[in-house]
């Protein structure tokens, strides 16, 4: 790197890694559990009692079920 943007810290990861996101434009809070679980909160010691308090109340982001494609073209059989 020469004078320009530095590079993002590395990303930590495991059981026990909570981030919090301010959200843009707001007053609101992002919380996201090590489990995957999503939040949003306006109060920032609710956000840390429910971070805090897993397993309870967090269920794990829901992985969007894979929508099907259009049919491929048939073509028609030799008569």
């Amino acid at each position: 790197m020469s004078g320009g943007i530095p590079e993002a810290p590395p990303v930590l990861g495991g059981d026990r890694v909570y981030r919090i996101h301010w959200v843009l434009g707001t007053d609101r809070l992002r919380a996201v559990c090590h489990c995957g679980s999503e939040r949003i909160f306006e109060d920032p010691v609710e956000l840390w009692e429910w971070l805090l308090a897993h397993p309870d109340g967090h269920e794990p982001a829901a992985v969007p079920a894979p929508s099907p494609g259009p049919a491929p073209a048939r073509e028609p059989a030799p008569a």
